[in-house]
């Protein structure tokens, strides 16, 4: 009972949404980057706890290219994707 009257006390945690920071051809590239590790995998073309890191790293590429935002983007304050022009009224 304790724990639910701190959790009542405590502020509402807001949840930023997470805005698209990719473009198309950094996904496009983040997609082939991670067939081609997958495929040097399979292929024993880099193998053991290096093959291994590649892999988690591909699938953080995949996964990335599939939303279209990357954590370290928005860290770095970085964005890919095309600015959208406002027209102007005349």
């Amino acid at each position: 009972m304790v724990a639910m009257v701190c959790c009542i006390k405590h502020k509402p945690v807001k949840f930023t949404i997470m805005k698209k920071n990719m473009g198309g051809f950094d996904r496009i590239l983040r997609i082939i980057v991670a067939l081609l590790v997958v495929i040097a995998f399979y292929m024993d073309i880099v193998s053991g706890v290096f093959g291994i890191v590649l892999l988690a790293v591909a699938a953080i590429f995949v996964l990335t290219s599939f939303v279209s935002f990357c954590p370290l983007y928005k860290i770095f304050g970085i964005s890919s994707c095309p600015v959208k022009k406002e027209k102007s009224q005349e």
